[in-house]
């Protein structure tokens, strides 16, 4: 089955981009596939709620005017947007969306691991939401795609809308997941991996990683707004399983949402 996707990406080429409206847009995208059992996905979620209220994180989260949405992930066709994006201006904007995230209920239980599924929802959520200086999906997972679309041919898309991808590897049953983290699925200036050894060790490695990705320095230079009013040229990118397919240039005000 070809799986299309139409992703809308802001790139700087004739036009500046208008003034950004964030520092900082964050997809966390969560495994919930079949080898993670009840207890497992508690600890993420659990984990993933600690991180955000850890202080560092809050603290960067409110300096950047971030922009948080929650994918939990699993087989091909069967990504779930949990939690939409979410502003953090202020701290208990912060443990608003901590909450949300110790909430949000289960979609699915057991199905296999369609990791580039994930990514490509990641990316049209980033390219489709608020106008941000970076754009990151934070991903993690306890094995590798075996579903789908193959995630390092996603690489291309994720550097043509200068977004990066980082990734925490669960290496509770697959002790080599953090070299095919790193060969097939991070991406971007400074991307990494953090690897969390078992379940027990996530927690930590979630707040290390948060603390990584989001209180770095924020950028000196802004874009200067087009002093003719017009719209961001933005490159229509088609993406299918066979392939990567073409790239055509639009305005922000002629994108479409598939």
């Amino acid at each position: 089955m070809r799986i299309k996707a139409r992703l809308f990406a802001a790139v700087f080429l004739a036009l500046p981009l208008p003034g950004w409206a964030c520092d900082l847009a964050l997809v966390l995208a969560v495994d919930v596939s079949g080898s993670v059992d009840a207890t497992e996905y508690r600890i993420q979620m659990d984990g993933l709620a600690a991180g955000l209220r850890d202080g560092v994180v809050s603290e960067a989260l409110v300096n950047a005017q971030a922009q948080v949405t929650l994918i939990q992930w699993s087989g091909r066709a069967r990504q779930e947007i949990s939690i939409p994006w979410t502003p953090t201006r202020t701290f208990d904007e912060v443990e608003a969306l901590a909450q949300a995230v110790e909430t949000a209920p289960r979609p699915w239980r057991n199905f296999s691991t369609a990791l580039g599924e994930a990514l490509l929802l990641g990316l049209n959520q980033i390219t489709e939401g608020p106008v941000c200086k970076r754009r990151v999906i934070d991903l993690s997972g306890d094995g590798p795609s075996n579903e789908g679309v193959e995630p390092a041919t996603l690489k291309r898309l994720m550097r043509q809308a200068d977004v990066t991808v980082n990734a925490i590897a669960i290496e509770q049953s697959e002790p080599e997941l953090t070299a095919y983290f790193y060969e097939h699925v991070i991406e971007g200036e400074g991307a990494f991996v953090e690897t969390a050894r078992s379940f027990r060790d996530y927690p930590e490695k979630i707040r290390r990683k948060l603390v990584r990705e989001v209180a770095r320095k924020t950028a000196s230079i802004q874009p200067l707004p087009d002093p003719m009013g017009r719209p961001a040229i933005l490159p229509h990118i088609e993406a299918s399983e066979g392939g990567l397919g073409e790239i055509v240039l639009g305005r922000a005000d002629s994108a479409k949402q598939f």
